[in-house]
């Protein structure tokens, strides 16, 4: 067999004058001369060693060799195919795939059921996994573009500039503490805010201030954070049996202050509201699949925010 590299014309032309047995036909199949497919024809006769088509009669039928062709041409065509010409289709219905969303635990309560229902509605079949931000390896960004994350859910000051954003819903500050604090409902003033002993929440591996700092030196405000946890989901049971402040987003303190002994106060000094965001990076951001999940996201976030 020839060693010269076969093209996808020739392939094509392969495939096609063997499933055709005919010149005649190929040529008006693909729109060119006859001459022109016997020249084809004589080049791949070179260049597999085998004459292809053979004559039977008063037609041409293909050799053996020939027939045991027909497949790996089609394969090949449909790989050039799908190379040059990629789906952009999909399913959401009848997909079976995984899809992985990093996001920190103060979601967990009002934000991520809403996303698990309306995921399990329209892709029944497909799966989910949720990996909080503090245990992905290499950190969230790094996530992104190795493909271990589809998408990241959060908020930040700052969010990184080489990856894509979505603004979803914003959310305000307030203090959430027991319901029983010796701070009285409606006394909470900035001296009295600066000197009580605080609890916060780590939400990814960081330097600096973070995000709730941040927004409260943008007021005036700090805080004396005594007490830190790695997860949100522990902060309201600590609030319960300690004198504890605990700044966070009204969604999150709504959630708890029905459910425990807890109640919320404003902040002094009217901090900025926290945007929501959902992150991506580009070798995502033309997936039809990635595409759909980022729409399903930021209409969990509409609904909720009405």
């Amino acid at each position: 067999m020839s060693r010269e590299v076969i093209d996808s014309y020739l392939l094509k032309v392969l495939h096609t004058l063997i499933t055709e047995a005919s010149v005649s036909r190929t040529a008006v199949l693909l729109g060119q001369s006859q001459p022109t497919i016997s020249v084809a024809l004589r080049k791949l006769r070179a260049m597999t060693g085998d004459p292809l088509l053979v004559r039977s009669g008063s037609r041409m039928v293909p050799t053996s060799h020939a027939l045991t062709l027909i497949e790996p041409a089609a394969q090949a065509l449909a790989g050039i195919a799908a190379v040059l010409h990629p789906t952009r289709a999909f399913d959401p219905a009848t997909t079976r795939r995984t899809f992985l969303i990093g996001s920190p635990d103060y979601l967990d309560a009002f934000f991520l059921p809403a996303v698990v229902d309306a995921f399990r509605t329209e892709a029944p079949r497909a799966r989910i996994e949720f990996q909080h931000l503090m245990m992905v390896d290499g950190g969230y960004e790094h996530g992104l573009e190795s493909g271990t994350l589809d998408l990241v859910i959060g908020n930040w000051r700052t969010p990184p500039e080489h990856l894509h954003l979505q603004p979803l819903c914003k959310d305000d500050l307030v203090c959430l503490l027991r319901a029983q604090h010796p701070i009285k409902p409606g006394k909470l003033s900035r001296a009295i805010y600066q000197e009580a002993e605080h609890l916060a929440v780590t939400t990814h591996n960081a330097t600096g201030l973070g995000t709730i700092d941040v927004e409260l030196a943008r007021s005036g405000l700090s805080r004396n954070v005594t007490t830190t946890l790695p997860y949100f989901g522990m902060a309201p049971y600590v609030l319960m049996r300690s004198n504890l402040l605990f700044t966070t987003t009204r969604a999150l303190a709504t959630h708890y202050s029905k459910l425990l002994p807890l109640r919320m106060e404003p902040l002094p000094g009217d901090p900025q509201a926290l945007t929501y965001y959902q992150l991506w990076h580009d070798r995502t951001h033309r997936s039809a699949a990635a595409i759909w999940l980022r729409h399903l996201v930021s209409g969990v976030a509409k609904e909720l925010a009405r």
